[in-house]
């Protein structure tokens, strides 16, 4: 990385444009600028970010973007390959914690899934309150185990 940072810096000094002059062109702060220059992929949370970053500076440097950016993710692949598997264990195991120990709201949780048994329940009610009914306004409808066919009307 420190070549590419270097490679970059030269270039811009020999171009005679300044830091803040790029800056302000690419519309990315000095600070960026500066640890790209340094070789500092650290100070970068976001390593797309920092890839979108190189290839910016590159082409506005005239330099060949995709090369820089081949180059990158070479140094990328070396680094992150010696990173030991437990290590990266022990770093994965610790963000599932820290996610289970988040604050939970209703705006943010995710939904429930229920099986099949909940719903085949919910269904099994909605058929028995439908039977219900029937049976209920069957009842109404018929007197003394006769079926009315008319309403009747009660005088007083």
């Amino acid at each position: 990385m420190n070549s590419i940072g270097s490679m970059l810096k030269n270039t811009r000094e020999q171009s005679g444009v300044s830091l803040e002059e790029a800056s302000e062109d690419l519309n990315i702060s000095v600070n960026y600028l500066l640890n790209i220059e340094d070789g500092k992929i650290g100070c970068f949370k976001d390593i797309f970010a920092l890839k979108d970053y190189i290839s910016s500076y590159a082409k506005y440097l005239g330099l060949d973007s995709d090369k820089l950016i081949d180059e990158f993710n070479e140094y990328m692949f070396e680094y992150t390959s010696k990173i030991p598997i437990k290590e990266i264990e022990k770093i994965a195991k610790k963000d599932a914690k820290e996610e289970t120990s988040k604050i939970i709201s209703p705006y943010t949780r995710k939904p429930r899934k229920h099986n099949n048994a909940y719903y085949i329940g919910i269904y099994i009610v909605i058929f028995l309150l439908v039977i219900l009914a029937i049976v209920w306004s069957v009842k109404q409808i018929t007197i003394d185990n006769h079926v009315t066919s008319e309403i009747g009307y009660v005088r007083f």
